[in-house]
């Protein structure tokens, strides 16, 4: 491999893994979720393959370890409150207001947790194709649009759909609905969400395991973040589509899996988030 040879790998228009040769030897291999979320770069002295880790300064790991904290603590209460929302739903402690306030103060955590892992995105350590095997660091920045990174489209969506779920929560504080209206004020938006949720997962899997389909790395946090993530996501989906309520009866498909799904996948959200913590420079 000479220094102007290099080998991308990925899915698609999606480059999640670079190999390289810098000008002064070596190799060096840039992944995109270890250098965005750590941090760090992979390089090796020149006749021996990549193994050591090249980590930022000291200011910009301050600054990803912040927003890792603030992006996984949102998503632990976050999913705590849902959790808990779902919890008095099911077993009758409470009116559905008293429900729909702990889901939308949930939900407000959720955006909380989508736009900081937004900026984890767009503030991420950059690093320079064929060059000397480190990473640098942009000026801060509140948005950027780079549709040809995965991470940042999975970040978009996922984003997307906890403002769609916004418009889920607040429309179910509304009173004196049709069932034709609360399956479309109430029910569309939450399995919009949950398609964004699932939608950003599966891109999540893109970039870990630099291909369009998942894998299995069990020795990989990222990856059990990742993964926990998306059960989270398909039991929200489950609980979405028996949340319909049916236009013949006024009743749900299934109030039990409804609830049931919400507080299993709301409880994911969380473990996900508390993993999250540990994800860090």
């Amino acid at each position: 491999m000479t220094p102007t040879e290099q080998r991308a790998e990925g899915a698609g228009p999606f480059t999640t893994r670079l190999t390289w040769q810098p000008p002064g030897g070596g190799t060096a291999v840039w992944e995109s979720r270890p250098a965005r979320r750590r941090g760090v770069i992979t390089a090796g002295p020149p006749g021996a393959p990549a193994g050591g880790k090249v980590g930022v300064d000291a200011r910009t790991r301050d600054r990803l370890r912040r927003l890792n904290t603030i992006a996984a603590t949102a998503f632990v209460i976050g999913g705590a409150l849902f959790a808990a929302g779902a919890g008095v739903a099911q077993f009758g402690s409470g009116d559905a207001t008293t429900c729909a306030s702990i889901y939308f103060a949930g939900g407000l955590f959720f955006n909380t947790g989508g736009y900081v892992s937004l900026l984890q995105v767009v503030n991420a350590p950059r690093h320079e194709p064929g060059g000397e095997g480190r990473l640098f660091t942009r000026s801060w920045r509140w948005w950027s649009y780079e549709p040809v990174r995965v991470d940042w489209l999975s970040a978009l969506v996922l984003f997307a759909g906890t403002l769609v779920f916004a418009v889920d929560l607040l429309d179910s504080f509304l009173q004196g609905l049709s069932v034709q209206q609360v399956n479309r004020l109430i029910w569309a938006p939450d399995v919009i969400g949950c398609l964004l949720f699932l939608i950003s997962g599966h891109l999540a899997f893109v970039e870990i395991c630099h291909r369009a389909y998942p894998c299995l790395r069990r020795r990989d946090l990222g990856w059990w973040i990742v993964a926990v993530n998306q059960i989270g996501s398909v039991l929200f989906m489950i609980s979405a589509v028996a949340a319909y309520t049916r236009p013949a009866t006024g009743s749900l498909v299934n109030a039990d899996i409804a609830n049931w799904g919400t507080l299993l996948g709301a409880g994911c959200f969380s473990l996900g988030g508390v993993l999250q913590l540990y994800e860090r420079p």
